[in-house]
């Protein structure tokens, strides 16, 4: 369906965006274009000198500023909103900055998709939405609301928008992998909770399923990949077998654990081999024909959860992930 469109990515210039476009393009080789939006310029004129590639466009802009991001989306058939602001703990202390972001700057999405009549825009969503403690995952939940709730302005518009959620993105920026390989020299890694875990998906992973949520969108439903879990200690483990552990305590807005499905979205919630589908719960669009298929109903009381998680990586898993990835960088 990609063919013959052209396709926005908001944060194009970051982890998911680069992994984004370089398969995208690969896989559908008759798209028209593909516009990365990004503030950094810097990174999209690297971007440019590696990619270079003809049906590729940069357009420097922030979502949260929406005359701008109108502009951009001129002539847009989908949008891929992948422009946030994701770390932790400097969410906790720069909190107007991650709603400016990530709240406002999903409106702004909205509203520019509607206003230009784009037809699906796949928004990325967090783990760390679900039962959010801290203000990047509130962030985040508000994001993912206000793009089920999208749907509901659509009219006679033939546009669609829809939530893809996961975990840990191995190998993203910012995240604790290229962390650890950075400290692994000084023989020290610091831990904040031995008990601690966390989902693990691979950035193809998240490319495939944010391909499947377009295909598969009706309007408003949230997609959960099923991926397996893993405990902190052990990726440091896998990562630098020698180094010694410090526990640090957990960092501000730091869970132990992380959800992806929680108790309350699981009667709204259908299994399928691959992943789970949140429906959304209001205006009884959960009992719109078209929207289950073969996907089965998930029992009450069910959690998708890292801490009891059916799927766990194991550290030799990890390092033949390790060394594929890093090889192919």
């Amino acid at each position: 369906m990609l063919n013959n469109s052209v396709i926005l990515v908001t944060g194009g210039t970051g982890s998911f965006g680069k992994k984004f476009i370089s398969m995208t393009l690969k896989k559908y080789p008759k798209v028209k274009k593909i516009i990365v939006y990004s503030r950094d310029e810097m990174k999209q004129w690297e971007m440019a000198k590696e990619y270079n590639h003809p049906k590729l466009r940069f357009f420097i802009g922030d979502v949260r500023d929406k005359e701008r991001l109108y502009r951009a989306c001129n002539e847009v058939d989908f949008i891929i909103h992948a422009a946030a602001l994701k770390i932790v703990p400097t969410a906790e202390y720069n909190p107007f900055e991650f709603i400016k972001t990530n709240i406002n700057g999903a409106m702004n999405v909205i509203e520019c998709a509607l206003e230009r009549k784009v037809k699906r825009v796949i928004a990325l969503s967090t783990d760390k939405a679900c039962n959010p403690i801290n203000l990047y995952g509130a962030t985040k939940l508000c994001s993912d609301k206000l793009f089920v709730s999208g749907n509901a302005y659509s009219g006679k518009n033939d546009i669609r928008f829809g939530v893809v959620r996961y975990g840990n993105v191995m190998g993203s920026r910012g995240s604790i992998i290229p962390y650890f390989r950075e400290l692994a020299h000084t023989g020290v890694l610091p831990i904040t909770d031995a008990r601690m875990t966390r989902f693990m998906i691979s950035l193809e992973q998240g490319v495939e399923l944010v391909w499947h949520a377009l295909a598969d969108c009706i309007g408003g439903e949230i997609y959960v990949k099923k991926i397996p879990s893993m405990k902190i200690v052990d990726i440091a483990r896998a990562i630098a077998p020698k180094a010694k552990l410090k526990i640090i305590g957990t960092r501000p807005g730091e869970k132990l654990h992380e959800e992806m499905v929680s108790i309350e979205d699981a009667p709204y919630t259908y299994e399928y081999p691959s992943h789970f589908k949140i429906l959304p719960q209001i205006h009884g669009w959960a009992k719109e024909p078209g929207r289950i298929g073969k996907g089965k109903p998930c029992k009450e009381g069910f959690s998708y959860n890292s801490g009891t998680n059916q799927e766990w990586m194991t550290q030799t898993q990890f390092r033949t992930w390790l060394g594929k990835e890093y090889k192919k960088a």
